[in-house]
């Protein structure tokens, strides 16, 4: 039996000479997190390495069937700390534990083996979670820092949004990221100083960020031109550029326009879970109502990002109460282990909003994913004919050209669909002019967001695409 590894408190005295790290996973979302814990007193640090090396030094640390996103954030962890960078001795180390039925609620157990094996065992490891799992004298989290982080939460979902859909098609490259850059430093600082996270302030900033996004200069000629593409999966690969390969750097750059659904949804699926199991199995009744007053919370920012969004002129997404209601149709709600039935709805919701192209990614032993997202393809297409969707699995030896290969194979068809479309809306054009009748004018909004919603056509790649990838 193996030794029990001991656990190192973070101490108050830690918090006044400690730096801690955390990793990336949403680069927008945790600058602006990042403004939070910096207004507690701590000195933070965002991981936002990419090399090889960080895979290797995983590999080297933990078993090689462990869960690809341990794998990373662990090989980050230990790959930071031999940089030489950092003081080990007045280092601490900030990790997420869900207290789910996911094994990501184990990854914490699995650092501090990894750190012992490293030769860093003084290294404290601080678990941001919940539940009350593991308590730190040093580091503790109050409603207030909880208001400022759900702001710095819808903050990071808005801009993500807006800067998608403008980044897509702006005239000069790198506007739209400028203003990502301004407004999560200006936001970071303001929420470090303890401003901006009611709910008044969130809506004036709002106003102010989607009038500086309306404000890039846009190539118009190019709407309903691009594939419009739509990202899912398992949450840390869904986002973190470290674990999918920089996906949508690679999606931009085939000339698409990319959506990947926020962060506030998926925290609204962790409220409906608690909701819904007091209903499917019984509980306490305050339990039920408890998370009904804290998704009505939620859904709070949820509307006024959904508000600002369209008042600027560009694509709101789905409510998430419609994206539950859509998940209901192919999947039972009890299902929750992974991302459960919310990355079933997701893809639903995504070939609602015009986003037919889905890449669904996830960790290739995560086989509750594989059911909720390649499982769920065919039941998707019941309801939507012309999706086309690729499943790509994510770990250490699974090779970047394969995947992006894969990728391409999809964005094939895509253009194809695209092209369809244009010769049909030509030829119809041209019978309408020559039987003398004017054909109604469709409006385009000002941002590619708002461009009419692509109804595709179907092609027989496209059963190859879902059929031959992984």
């Amino acid at each position: 039996m193996s030794e029990e590894i001991k656990r190192v408190e973070f101490t108050a005295e830690m918090k006044k000479t400690y730096k801690i790290l955390f990793p990336n996973m949403l680069t927008i979302h945790f600058i602006i997190l990042k403004g939070v814990f910096k207004g507690l007193g701590y000195d933070v640090e965002l991981l936002t390495t990419t090399d090889r090396a960080i895979v290797d030094e995983g590999l080297k640390s933990v078993h090689n069937d462990t869960c690809y996103p341990a794998l990373l954030v662990i090989g980050q962890f230990i790959h930071a700390l031999k940089s030489g960078k950092y003081d080990v001795n007045k280092t601490a180390l900030l990790l997420t534990q869900t207290g789910g039925g996911c094994r990501a609620s184990n990854y914490i157990h699995l650092l501090r083996k990894a750190l012992v094996k490293a030769g860093f065992e003084q290294v404290p490891v601080i678990s941001l979670n919940p539940a009350g799992l593991e308590k730190n004298s040093g580091f503790v989290i109050d409603l207030k820092t909880i208001r400022r982080a759900m702001a710095a939460v819808a903050y990071g979902d808005f801009i993500t949004a807006l800067h998608n859909q403008a980044k897509a098609y702006e005239r000069k490259k790198g506007t739209s990221q400028a203003l990502v850059d301004k407004w999560c430093a200006f936001l970071s600082d303001r929420l470090e100083a303890g401003k901006d996270a009611s709910g008044s302030a969130i809506r004036f900033n709002m106003k102010k960020i989607a009038h500086d996004f309306s404000a890039i200069p846009l190539d118009k000629s190019l709407i309903g031109k691009k594939p419009k593409v739509g990202i899912v999966g398992e949450i840390y690969v869904k986002y973190a550029p470290l674990a999918n390969n920089s996906l949508e750097d690679f999606l931009y750059s085939e000339g698409c326009e990319v959506n990947v659904p926020g962060l506030l949804g998926f925290l609204l699926y962790v409220f409906d879970n608690n909701i819904i199991d007091v209903e499917l199995y019984g509980g306490k009744m305050s339990k039920k109502i408890a998370n009904l007053l804290l998704r009505t919370y939620l859904e709070s920012y949820e509307k006024m990002i959904r508000k600002n969004i369209s008042d600027a002129g560009f694509a709101a997404p789905l409510p998430h109460s419609r994206v539950r209601e859509l998940g209901k149709e192919s999947v039972g709600l009890g299902c929750k282990m992974g991302e459960g039935w919310l990355l079933t709805a997701e893809m639903h919701a995504l070939c609602e909003e015009g986003y037919d192209n889905i890449i669904c990614v996830q960790p290739f032993g995560c086989l509750p994913n594989h059911i909720v997202g390649k499982g769920m393809i065919r039941a998707l297409r019941r309801r939507h004919p012309d999706a086309n969707i690729v499943t790509v699995d994510y770990d250490p030896g699974a090779t970047k050209v394969n995947q992006e290969n894969r990728i391409k194979l999809m964005l094939s068809v895509a253009r194809e669909k695209i092209e369809a479309r244009e010769k049909n809306g030509a030829k119809e054009a041209g019978e309408e002019k020559q039987s003398g009748c004017t054909a109604p004018s469709k409006e385009v909004g000002h941002n590619a967001g708002v461009a009419a919603q692509s109804t595709g056509q179907g092609s027989s790649r496209q059963e190859d695409v879902v059929s031959n990838v992984k």
